[in-house]
């Protein structure tokens, strides 16, 4: 590693292009605007959301910024694989990777099946690994980069809920850790932990707030926060093999709420 990258590398990363999946809406969205509002262009992955993921690259554009639209369903390997070298032939050389698309359905240890539990796997650890070796394969020996996955403070706070979509990200949350070394010095694989930030769609706006309000400090977090902390990792030199987790406190395991209410999401 000459002088340069060294300095580059203690400076934090430079924006560049980012890749950020499942990018059209929710969080995604937030990330995307976040990163472009520092100078980021940005390749917005998307499956189903086109229309979303369209208007974002309008709105981006029309702030001066610079984004594209991809599409690819990350189940398949090679549509993972090919997502890194799609995003550089459209806007150059890709210096941060954001794991962000998520399958999030209800299941436990009695009722999931093959399917539910493949479907998890595949989007929340399988896509992101082959992402993250492409990235690294593609990225220019000896230049900076970032990984950063969106993960769950419930990789810090186990329950018998959710059980693929929990296994899913406690294995992206190992693989977080196992790329941080492995990929060192160059670059960096850090997480984000969300806890209660958006309705699921199977929450009433009454579980919703209940499900807050029973997390130590009372709040949740929002995709802006999320966008924030997203920010910090990339201008976070030292920083890698770590996650933060944006829940209110819900990781730290206490219930404010009682016993015999029935809030798993």
């Amino acid at each position: 590693m000459n002088a340069t990258q060294t300095s580059s590398i203690a400076r934090g990363l430079e924006p560049g292009v980012a890749l950020v999946t499942g990018g059209g809406q929710r969080i995604g969205r937030a990330i995307c605007d976040a990163l472009a509002e520092e100078g980021w262009a940005i390749a917005i992955h998307y499956l189903r959301s086109s229309a979303e993921a369209d208007e974002l690259a309008e709105e981006i554009e029309a702030r001066g910024g610079n984004a594209t639209t991809i599409s690819a369903d990350l189940a398949h390997d090679e549509s993972a694989k090919n997502l890194i070298t799609r995003a550089s032939s459209e806007l150059g050389p890709v210096t941060c990777l954001i794991n962000n698309a998520s399958v999030f359905e209800p299941d436990d240890v009695l009722t999931a099946t093959a399917d539910s539990w493949q479907r998890h796997l595949d989007i929340n650890l399988r896509a992101p690994f082959f992402l993250t070796q492409s990235f690294a394969l593609a990225l220019e020996k000896g230049e900076p980069g970032c990984v950063i996955n969106i993960l769950d403070e419930r990789v810090w706070n186990l329950t018998p809920y959710f059980s693929s979509y929990t296994v899913s990200k406690m294995g992206l949350w190992t693989l977080t850790q196992t790329c941080a070394l492995a990929l060192a010095p160059n670059i960096r694989v850090n997480a984000v932990g969300p806890g209660p930030t958006l309705p699921s769609p199977r929450q009433s706006s009454e579980h919703f707030s209940a499900q807050i309000a029973s997390t130590p400090l009372g709040i949740g977090t929002t995709p802006v926060e999320i966008g924030s902390a997203v920010k910090f990792i990339l201008e976070s030199p030292a920083m890698t093999g770590q996650m933060i987790a944006l829940d209110g406190g819900q990781h730290l395991k206490w219930r404010r709420y009682p016993d015999d209410t029935d809030l798993v999401e």
